[in-house]
């Protein structure tokens, strides 16, 4: 949702001198990013309300300041009613939240029945809020974008709070491929203390994650609590044996005696939920902090957009074109890049009036803007026969 990465100067590349780039590695690179992008939209169904499916584990969410503006209640809709119940309203798009049910239609809506799914309960008590509900973001509290916000910075999501924050603003340095790694807040980090033991082990190392020794010691020592930490890090074969207690691997690394900095937000790498203790003691602390999805590597929201890419491709499948443009000559491939470049830059202007106006853009809509790209070419194509000599 808050990354962004511009692709520009293509014929450049594809005109220079033993420096050729085919149409087809141009496409394939749109391809890849455009599935990227739809990702988040692909992985929740965009035609049938959520609601019947209850707290949905995770999906794309909208909250609609045009029927809960801000100082009314919050609430959020799912994708299907963004787009069926919700055109033409302004729509704060919440990337994707766990947990969820569907309010559209709900009591907190005053002036609006939901059209797919009109028979809701009056509230879903167990829906979580935050001020994202209505447009703000971050520590600061501001919109995205901040049309005050000369600084460019990315915004990440925590994993907690499900929040986004600026990169200067989380206290630390923003590792490399964050895109791979998830984020906890120093807020939510600071709420469940004992997520800073299993930081100063897994954590990936930053300006804001020096590691201290808590009492003092040689190399051999260092080596010897090295040795200490891998050996309780390693993913249990005990673990789904309801017959046998693991030991705490949490209390394991608390007597290790190795602590961290607790202070700015810190970033894990991929697969250090599977490396955290599942003994009962530690469930049942989890379960108290409502944490318990942390224990879940398919909650994270590189998972649901996995899965939102397989659906993307099983609905697409091969595209044939692909294969044909190849053939193509070094003048038919210029004048497509061309053609293609040129209703880039439109389809980039279209769509930025809907972000002006906070409004969501329908199949509906895409479809007239191609219809009227046809009719375009059909009067320069017209005009060239009638000049032509």
């Amino acid at each position: 949702m808050m990354n962004f990465r511009q692709r520009m100067g293509w014929e450049e590349q594809v005109m220079c001198d033993e420096q050729t780039v085919s149409l087809v590695d141009v496409l394939e690179e749109d391809e890849e990013l455009e599935e990227e992008a739809s990702a988040v939209l692909a992985g929740s169904d965009s035609d049938h309300c959520s609601y019947p499916q209850g707290y949905v584990k995770r999906q794309a969410l909208y909250a609609c300041n045009t029927c809960t503006p801000k100082g009314g209640e919050a609430a959020g809709v799912c994708l299907a009613c963004s787009y069926k119940c919700h055109e033409g309203h302004e729509l704060y798009e919440l990337y994707t939240k766990r947990n969820f049910r569907c309010d559209c239609g709900n009591r907190k809506f005053t002036e609006l029945q939901c059209k797919l799914y009109p028979d809701k309960d009056d509230f879903n008590i167990l829906n979580k809020y935050s001020h994202n509900f209505f447009g703000v973001y971050c520590t600061c509290s501001r919109p995205y974008p901040d049309p005050d916000d000369q600084v460019e910075d990315e915004m990440i999501q925590c994993v907690v709070c499900e929040d986004w924050l600026h990169g200067r603003h989380l206290g630390c340095v923003v590792p490399d491929c964050v895109e791979l790694q998830e984020m906890i807040c120093e807020s939510c980090m600071n709420k469940t203390p004992f997520l800073w033991t299993y930081a100063a082990h897994l954590a990936v190392p930053g300006a804001a994650a020096q590691v201290k020794e808590e009492t003092g010691g040689n190399s051999n020592t260092d080596i010897k609590k090295k040795d200490q930490v891998n050996d309780v890090l390693k993913p249990s074969s005990k673990r789904g044996h309801e017959e046998v207690e693991p030991s705490c691997k949490l209390k394991e690394l608390q007597e290790i005696g190795q602590a961290r900095i607790q202070s700015g937000a810190v970033f894990w790498p991929s697969a250090w939920r599977s490396k955290l203790c599942f003994c009962n003691t530690c469930q049942e602390r989890l379960s108290e902090a409502d944490l318990s999805f942390l224990l879940d590597e398919s909650d994270t929201v590189l998972a649901y957009e996995k899965k939102g890419k397989n659906n993307e491709q099983n609905q697409q499948g091969h595209d044939p074109l692909m294969s044909a443009l190849d053939n193509l000559n070094r003048v038919q491939q210029l004048e497509i890049i061309h053609e293609y470049n040129d209703m880039k830059t439109e389809l980039k202007d279209f769509l930025q009036r809907f972000a002006a106006e906070g409004k969501v853009v329908t199949p509906n809509d895409i479809r007239q803007f191609f219809e009227q790209q046809q009719s375009r070419k059909r009067r320069r194509v017209d005009a060239g026969r009638f000049y032509s000599t």
